[in-house]
């Protein structure tokens, strides 16, 4: 990989993701390795500008690699996904999804709930869970292992922050991660 010019990370709900890209500005090839598998390969491109999209993760989240000249021939490389730059994917996230990372039994596990669909998703695997309605909000149920889990979902009271999602794994809260 001796024309790497661009390396991102992507939080999706099925884990971190390494996009890496390719661009060879003499040759105007161009490479993306997504996880470290070939995605795109184009040898020969005589425009050096342009974009490339393909699809990250199990959910086939769209992605474009955006190559830009800058000046002369430096150039410029921006990821979208979704059709938002990745900072602002990423912001967005962080309002649709509450995400947990925890330790049990000598292995990490990053949990990750989508709050808009409810699904719950361990180390890339959507689970099979099971809601139910308590006094003071909702609980969803699953289990890892042999570790009974639940996120509950109560009212903040409060207008602005909306829902409070907390991760109980063997009647002990997790703390959540922000990534």
């Amino acid at each position: 990989m001796t024309d790497l010019v661009a390396v991102w990370e992507v939080a999706l709900s099925d884990g971190i993701h390494k996009i890496e890209f390719e661009h060879g500005t003499t040759s105007g090839k161009r490479v993306v390795y997504v996880d470290g598998k070939e995605e795109i390969r184009r040898e020969w491109m005589f425009k050096l500008v342009g974009k490339e999209t393909f699809s990250v993760g199990v959910a086939k989240t769209k992605a474009t690699i955006n190559i830009d000249a800058v000046s002369g021939f430096a150039y410029e490389y921006t990821l979208e996904i979704d059709g938002k730059s990745l900072k602002k994917y990423m912001e967005n996230r962080s309002k649709t999804t509450n995400t947990w990372v925890l330790h049990l039994d000598g292995v990490d596990f990053r949990i990750v709930l989508e709050k808009d669909t409810m699904d719950v998703w361990c180390n890339g695997k959507k689970l099979e869970t099971a809601g139910e309605f308590v006094d003071d909000g909702t609980e969803t149920h699953f289990s890892i292992d042999n570790h009974e889990c639940y996120i509950k979902a109560v009212s903040s009271g409060k207008r602005k922050e909306g829902i409070i999602h907390t991760l109980i794994v063997d009647d002990k809260e997790i703390a959540e991660t922000l990534e």
